[in-house]
């Protein structure tokens, strides 16, 4: 009899140890559902919060007894205050701001994904050693080289003016340097027989090896856009005249003329970044995909 019982004992037993290892995936997924909610919450409210103070008075943004996060009075006076200030042309500031950025995003894709198709498709003496001092320069901070490269502006005549914000954007090691590992996932047959179908360098390099990699190349393009459009310090120091400066310099000069009126700095605050989630509304797609590419169908 003990040994009849024992198969049952196993039988009934079983259901529960294969039930209890098949919760235990679906709790692990559920906690990471969780932190990352918890994490978008925090990261979105403070921006939530801000576009909802541009619609408020000064006196109800600073009310620290009776706190709101919905405005009590909702008002545009804010941002047709900034719209309608003649000191303030907004269509020439995104205009230069624009101009930058674009510029900074073709002049950095193009030579990235080039230098990172080289360093990924091509062999040639020296390319380990050169590649090596490509991602030296990450360990050289900006501020070691804004001096050397003012020179040079100045030496072609190109501070105060846009193009100089763009001149010296040909070369970035980051991007080489994530172009090139997405690069050498493009099959090398696939290279190989654009080659014997007569194809040249330049259009396999252009039809075929960089729609291979849209998906990454989008996502540092977008990237690149954000990074120029908040881009401060180096715009302050090449841009002398107000007419070719862009908006985070104006919008910072304007927020500490309007220091006592909080609600004018948050709707400034909001037109600023405004174009960004623009940009990147429209690049979702292509953004995700960037993230996720790990190999080629």
């Amino acid at each position: 009899m003990p040994l009849m019982q024992t198969p049952h004992i196993v039988v009934r037993s079983a259901p529960r140890i294969a039930s209890q290892s098949a919760l235990r995936p679906i709790a692990g997924r559920g906690v990471i559902y969780l932190i990352l909610v918890l994490g978008s919450v925090l990261t979105l409210v403070p921006f939530a919060w801000t576009i909802m103070a541009s619609f408020k008075q000064h006196a109800e943004i600073v009310d620290v007894v009776n706190p709101t996060f919905f405005p009590r009075e909702f008002t545009t006076e804010n941002y047709t205050t900034i719209l309608n200030d003649e000191t303030l042309p907004l269509a020439r500031f995104y205009l230069n701001s624009t101009a930058v950025a674009l510029g900074n995003v073709l002049t950095l894709g193009f030579s990235s994904s080039l230098f990172g198709y080289v360093f990924a498709k091509f062999d040639f003496r020296g390319k380990r050693l050169l590649f090596a001092y490509v991602l030296a320069t990450l360990m050289i901070p900006f501020q070691l080289t804004m001096i050397p490269s003012y020179l040079i502006l100045l030496r072609f005549d190109l501070t105060n003016n846009l193009l100089g914000l763009v001149a010296l954007s040909w070369f970035d090691a980051f991007g080489i340097f994530l172009m090139r590992g997405f690069m050498r996932n493009v099959p090398d047959d696939l290279l190989d027989a654009a080659r014997v179908d007569g194809a040249s360098e330049w259009q396999i390099f252009l039809q075929i090896a960089m729609p291979q990699v849209l998906p990454a190349l989008a996502t540092y393009c977008v990237f690149i856009f954000i990074g120029q459009w908040n881009a401060y310090l180096w715009p302050l120091i090449v841009l002398r005249d107000q007419d070719v400066r862009t908006l985070p310099i104006i919008l910072t000069w304007y927020n500490q003329a309007n220091v006592s009126n909080l609600g004018l700095q948050m709707a400034a605050s909001v037109l600023l970044v405004m174009p960004i989630l623009l940009v990147y509304l429209a690049m979702q797609r292509w953004v995700v995909q960037g993230f996720t590419l790990s190999g080629f169908k």
